[in-house]
């Protein structure tokens, strides 16, 4: 079930990453083709601060997957709603601050960045005072993904990220073409297209379906503060990136001038989209370890790791194919004409492509760390990746052998951190190891051993009654008293025959996934299912005389957690020796 959790996933992260990268890409090209070099370089200076305001979103949403994936994974949904409500919260304070600070100081701020001549210096401002409008709805979509994958509806992020990328080019068009706005218009345009993707995607949010509750009773200030935590090792992340990108213009101007700012700008536009693969590993990464985390399951972390580990090589290759196939008409579509600029992208765009797959690997193994609790070896990744390791490469290759040389700065920068945590794994280790548990620095005691737990996929009810059997024998097996063998057998077998009987399509491919575990006393059994939303648990408190084996199974348990996230029904029983 995890493989085709992952693919689902992945998917739908892929897809959602593209809400900031996609409305970015579409500006570039336009304003390469409509309003010339100039501007694309007042584009590439005021990068730092648009992604600022990525940073923080990604922050906070990187914040709700851990907090909310901890609470999913004990079965807690007032705790979810908890943390739903207050990341809203959080997120409007946040992007409202922002958006203000940025509109006051823009034209400072655009000094700050390089724009020193008077032209330069408008186009940069104005670009930016036209985008941080659109703050609140960039900020309010990132935040609303995570909770829109748990809540299984990648259709709509789907829908939201085709909205705004038609609004984004029917925006721009109009800008330059009618109202010619400059640079300012297409900032603005941009804004306005996030605000279509929120009235697409938030729409679920308004609903009856929504599976989540908000209430302003429900912002508290350890929520506040457990998501400012859960993000922190988001925020390193995306800081160094910010520093990175002033760093390498920085080198740039000094090296080339505008022409070689002008080629960064298309370089970084189109590698930011094709990052939104590594993008999808790292959401579907930060998601799933953490649940599987909170439920102690070091055989699906594992499991986890491979399957990423295994797609980062495919995607990031044809990723890679792709870029330096077709780099030539890319940069063509953002520079038409050829020149210094040109071909500098061209270059630049063939040599960033290598790095796609080792960049696969680090956003899926540092999301991993992040969401296993390993914060300081997230952060340590993120900031040799995304800062150190690719400034010192872009600044000694720069000086030593000229501007083109600058442009290898990323695949040296992955490569070289991921020889970094290896090395400090191995050393940790003793020796050389590729096991998913010992990559990922799991303690030795984390989980239950595979002695202590009983798990099998069904899809029939043959299936059912064969497991159902196996409990009681495994109960016994572990010192048991016959009483609960009995009742652990019992709750199997009607769970998983209501599963079964009443869930799974008629010639369908459902499949259904129960896992027994003893640890300390407590006898866990957990029933996963993909077949439509059910919670039993409100079901037998609101339908008395109804269902009754369901109504005995949780007489039997001691406690009974249901939550549906990612597509699929997740009930957890907890049984005591009697």
């Amino acid at each position: 079930m995890t493989k085709k959790l992952v693919g689902q996933m992945l998917a739908a992260q892929i897809l959602s990453a593209l809400t900031v990268s996609l409305c970015l890409l579409i500006d570039n090209l336009m304003i390469g083709r409509y309003l010339g070099e100039g501007a694309l370089t007042a584009y590439g200076l005021a990068g730092p601060v648009l992604l600022v305001i990525g940073a923080v979103g990604s922050m906070l949403c990187a914040g709700a997957q851990v907090a909310c994936g901890k609470s999913l994974g004990r079965g807690d949904k007032e705790e979810t709603d908890i943390g739903y409500s207050s990341s809203i919260a959080i997120a409007a304070v946040f992007s409202v601050a922002f958006t203000l600070l940025v509109a006051l100081l823009r034209v400072p701020l655009a000094r700050l960045l390089g724009a020193k001549e008077s032209v330069l210096l408008a186009d940069t401002s104005g670009y930016m005072a036209g985008f941080v409008i659109g703050a609140p709805a960039s900020m309010g979509a990132l935040i609303l993904v995570p909770f829109l994958q748990m809540a299984g509806q990648g259709n709509l992020l789907i829908a939201a990220v085709l909205g705004m990328t038609v609004a984004d080019v029917g925006f721009d068009l109009l800008n330059v073409l009618v109202f010619h706005g400059g640079m300012f218009g297409m900032g603005l345009a941009s804004s306005l297209s996030y605000y279509v993707a929120m009235l697409i995607g938030g729409g679920y949010f308004l609903s009856k379906k929504c599976v989540y509750s908000f209430s302003l009773k429900r912002v508290l200030g350890r929520k506040i503060r457990e998501l400012l935590a859960g993000g922190l090792p988001t925020i390193f992340g995306m800081a160094s990136t910010v520093a990175l990108v002033f760093a390498v213009n920085s080198l740039l101007l000094d090296l080339n001038g505008q022409a070689a700012v002008a080629a960064y700008a298309v370089i970084t536009t189109i590698t930011n989209a094709a990052n939104c693969i590594s993008t999808g590993m790292g959401g579907v990464a930060l998601t799933l370890s953490g649940v599987f985390y909170n439920e102690e399951d070091r055989a699906g972390i594992g499991e986890l790791l491979k399957l990423l580990s295994k797609r980062a090589v495919l995607l990031g290759a044809v990723g890679m194919a792709l870029l330096i196939a077709f780099a030539r008409p890319l940069v063509t579509l953002f520079v038409p004409t050829a020149g210094e600029s040109q071909s500098m992208a061209i270059l630049g765009l063939r040599m960033f492509a290598i790095g796609l797959i080792p960049c696969c690997f680090s956003n899926a193994l540092r999301n991993c760390y992040q969401g296993t609790g390993r914060v300081v070896m997230m952060e340590a990744i993120s900031v040799l990746a995304n800062a150190v390791l690719p400034t010192l490469a872009a600044l000694a290759l720069g000086r030593a052998a000229g501007v083109n040389a600058v442009w290898l700065y990323f695949v040296a920068g992955e490569v070289l951190t991921l020889v970094c945590v290896m090395g400090f794994v191995w050393l940790k280790k003793g020796g050389v190891t590729w096991k998913p548990e010992d990559i990922l620095l799991l303690r030795d005691d984390f989980g239950v051993p595979e002695k202590d737990r009983l798990e099998a996929p069904l899809r029939d009810m043959d299936g059912v009654m064969s497991f159902s059997r196996s409990a009681a024998d495994f109960c016994r097996a572990h010192g048991g008293g016959e009483r609960l063998a009995a009742h652990l057998a019992l709750c199997v077998e009607e769970m998983g025959t209501n599963i079964v009987s009443h869930g799974f399509a008629a010639g369908g491919k459902n499949s259904l996934s129960i896992r027994l575990q003893v640890k300390d006393g407590r006898w866990t059994l957990r029933f996963r299912d993909d077949c439509m939303a059910f919670d039993p648990v409100s079901h037998v408190q609101q339908n008395e005389g109804e269902s009754l084996g369901i109504r005995l199974a949780m007489r039997m348990a001691d406690e009974a957690r249901y939550t549906y996230s990612m597509n699929l029904n997740n009930l957890t029983l907890v049984l005591r020796d009697i």
